[in-house]
């Protein structure tokens, strides 16, 4: 008998357990989101920082005010104008120098436009500009009103207006097929930022990261504090002293400032130089870019000092079990060190492995977030922290989408995990089966 829970009563306690079972499913469904992210490509760098429509609109099909929904409106047709100066442009460019242009030269321009997955419509040029008159005469009667969010009696007539100008200006794009149109609604499901960038395709790439830097720093820390706390706590004598005086060295290291170091240490490609020559041109391609592009800084920062909490705990429970009777039995019947630390040891003190993995986990979405926030923490792509960041004028302006989707998101991941590590430490803790 080493003292270790009945695997199956716990088991069946956990299943029994619905906050922990609800809060079980809610983290796989994060989790099965960022693998596709990472594995199948999902949401890719690109399409976070590609424009999927006009500056600051509401999610969920929100209406806006007039005067915001026809600047809306006006900005899709702008795309389609500049396209066409450039296009005039690009026909006198070939003229001047006595060459013939050709339709497929002039007509680079206006294939090109991509917004989303929005594309221009198949007509020529002459037809788009008699529809861009046509709206633009739309629009000039509206700019007629004093004011299009005040209510009264010509509120009827602002909005049928406004309803034909919507209707011109998709005449400017192609039709698209029902796939589109899902697809399109599923982009602006939470709207679009100050940039016209998806908030829900930056949301769901931020997944990616929370969950990446949560697994990485947790597995990490958890797996070399444990260890070290083991022999720390069983061993004594010289190994406890070094693991002890390590990890209080290491605790005196705030990691943003760790952070901030390693940042200014990894930017400028210096590292970066060395290593390729060292694996002949092959460390950025194994790493995906440079070091600064990365989340590695984020993962030794966070990784060199959330090891110390685990270390601590795993020490204290290591002495106390240390001088159990079952583990004095095995000691007497002659079983190696090694055996009691993996036999006797290990089990009893994996339910705080286990607990302290779900605690990092949350300490370092946390922590990432708002190292994020403050501009050290990651440097490209999408975060929570740098979805938050951007946000801090647009909630100056009463827009909450991007701040609320990447907070809501957070508080939902990280309170499941907070639900399960307190189901956890109720079903695997020895002392409470």
């Amino acid at each position: 008998m080493n003292g270790a829970p009945d695997e199956s009563r716990s088991l069946k306690k956990f299943l029994r357990h619905k906050p922990a079972m609800i809060s079980f499913v809610v983290i796989m469904v994060y989790v099965a989101i960022a693998a596709a992210v990472i594995l199948g490509d999902l949401v890719s760098v690109e399409d976070c920082e590609r424009r999927y429509g006009p500056k600051s609109t509401p999610g969920f099909s929100v209406n806006q005010l007039p005067e915001k929904e026809l600047q809306d409106i006006t900005w899709y047709a702008e795309q389609i104008e500049q396209k066409l100066k450039l296009r005039k442009k690009l026909k006198r460019r070939i003229e001047s120098r006595g060459e013939q242009p050709r339709n497929e030269d002039i007509e680079l321009e206006l294939r090109g436009l991509r917004i989303g997955n929005l594309r221009p419509a198949d007509i020529s040029a002459e037809e788009f500009q008699l529809r861009l008159d046509d709206m633009w005469d739309t629009v000039a009667e509206l700019d007629e009103f004093e004011d299009l969010n005040m209510a009264g009696p010509d509120a009827a007539t602002i909005e049928k207006l406004i309803n034909t100008a919507a209707a011109q200006m998709q005449s400017l794009y192609a039709e698209q097929s029902a796939t589109d149109v899902r697809h399109r609604k599923l982009h602006l499901l939470f709207g679009t930022d100050v940039s016209g960038r998806s908030v829900f395709l930056r949301s769901i790439y931020s997944i990616r990261v929370a969950v990446l830097v949560g697994v990485v720093t947790g597995l990490v820390s958890v797996t070399f504090g444990s260890l070290l706390g083991l022999a720390a706590g069983y061993f004594g004598g010289w190994t406890d002293g070094i693991v002890t005086w390590l990890y209080s060295t290491f605790a005196s290291i705030p990691n943003i400032v760790l952070l901030m170091v390693l940042a200014y240490m990894f930017r400028g490609g210096e590292i970066d130089n060395w290593l390729n020559e060292l694996t002949g041109d092959r460390f950025e391609w194994l790493i995906g870019g440079t070091l600064d592009e990365t989340l590695i800084p984020v993962f030794v920062a966070f990784s060199a000092t959330f090891w110390i909490g685990p270390c601590r705990i795993i020490r204290g429970e290591t002495l106390k079990l240390r001088e159990s009777e079952f583990v004095q039995a095995a000691q007497v019947m002659g079983y190696s060190r090694l055996r009691i630390l993996l036999r006797h040891i290990l089990p009893n003190i994996s339910h705080l492995m286990l607990i302290n993995f779900s605690l990092l986990f949350i300490g370092a979405i946390k922590s990432e977030v708002i190292l994020s926030f403050l501009g050290v923490g990651v440097q490209s792509g999408a975060s929570w922290g740098l979805m938050i960041d951007a946000a801090r004028d647009e909630v100056l302006n009463d827009f909450f989408w991007q701040i609320g989707a990447a907070t809501a998101l957070m508080f939902g991941l990280v309170l499941a995990f907070n639900i399960l590590s307190d189901a956890l430490q109720d079903i695997l803790d020895p002392k409470h089966v």
